[in-house]
């Protein structure tokens, strides 16, 4: 009886573990995750068991892992609170919000976040298309976002960090890219994106060190083109198209922009410059009158 008694015990033990361990596997995050317009959020977000949002998928997902579509769908609104890289570049990924933000990114201090092939949009009522709160590196590649009534992408961070916007198209907004930090250098990068047709100013630099650089861009139809509206900004605009503005470039006392290589034309002002700011020309611009000359010459070498 006492070995009936042993061999029982061992037994439920045993079920015990094995139960355990695979509660264990199944709340185990995966460095891939997917989502589907067809999934289902009580779905462990694999290859062959989607989920249907953003929101969903990522508790699902490891830090500094992926978010992929499987196919198209609306995948929702989505904060992001650690390393991710979300990635629908393969078939159609939007996020449609009414009243409230698109993605809001309050990640680790370290943390890189990569937002590929999205289409972001905020029925005209939307707050913020993409909000950059807290992390080191945000890259927005490939990307849609229009429709809000404040910042298409509002940067607005605490530390120093980088931004990069590639190959993405921005319109319909209160204001392009608002970049601003309140602790050491903010970097933003725009390479080869459009934004225009936005109320107020395409891109502006708003507060604290903003290192902007801008190429191969078009800036066009709206209040401002490239704005420097903080005082220690210090903007590059480079090979790109400022068209169809109120003001093409402008800058507050303190600020300085340096433009080389661009197409400056039918703007009701190309230049607006504060006493105290500076904008320099390397003298190979091109552009139609529309008052006031550079304040100053980028040395050619």
């Amino acid at each position: 009886m006492p070995k009936l008694s042993t061999f029982i015990v061992s037994r439920l033990l045993l079920i015990l573990i094995v139960g355990i361990l695979g509660i264990a596997s199944a709340s185990a995050q995966a460095s891939r995750t997917w989502v589907s317009g067809v999934g289902d959020d009580v779905n462990p977000c694999s290859r062959t068991a989607p989920c249907k949002t953003f929101a969903g998928s990522i508790s699902k997902t490891a830090a500094g892992g992926e978010i992929d579509c499987l196919d198209p769908g609306g995948f929702g609104a989505l904060t992001i609170t650690k390393a991710i890289t979300i990635d629908c570049s393969g078939t159609y990924g939007s996020t449609l919000v009414s009243g409230t933000n698109g993605i809001v990114v309050s990640a680790g201090a370290t943390d890189v976040i990569i937002l590929r092939g999205l289409s972001i949009n905020g029925l005209g009522t939307g707050i913020n298309g993409i909000r950059f709160l807290a992390g080191a590196q945000l890259s927005v590649e490939r990307c849609i976002v229009f429709g809000f009534t404040n910042n298409a992408i509002d940067i607005a961070q605490t530390q120093a960090a980088d931004v990069f916007i590639t190959n993405t198209y921005i319109t319909k907004s209160s204001k392009g890219v608002v970049a601003a930090t309140t602790t050491g250098a903010l970097v933003v990068a725009i390479n080869n994106s459009d934004i225009n047709n936005v109320t107020v100013n395409a891109f502006e630099a708003a507060g604290g060190i903003v290192i902007g650089t801008l190429t191969n861009s078009r800036f066009t139809s709206a209040a401002g083109g490239v704005v420097a509206s903080a005082a220690n900004a210090q903007i590059n605009v480079d090979a790109s198209s400022i068209v169809n503005n109120d003001i093409a470039f402008s800058v507050v006392s303190g600020a300085t922009m340096r433009v080389s290589n661009n197409n400056i034309y039918d703007n009701t002002m190309n230049f607006s410059i504060a006493p105290g700011g500076s904008i320099v020309s390397a003298g190979n611009n091109r552009t139609t009158s529309g008052g006031g000359p550079p304040s100053g010459s980028i040395p050619l070498q």
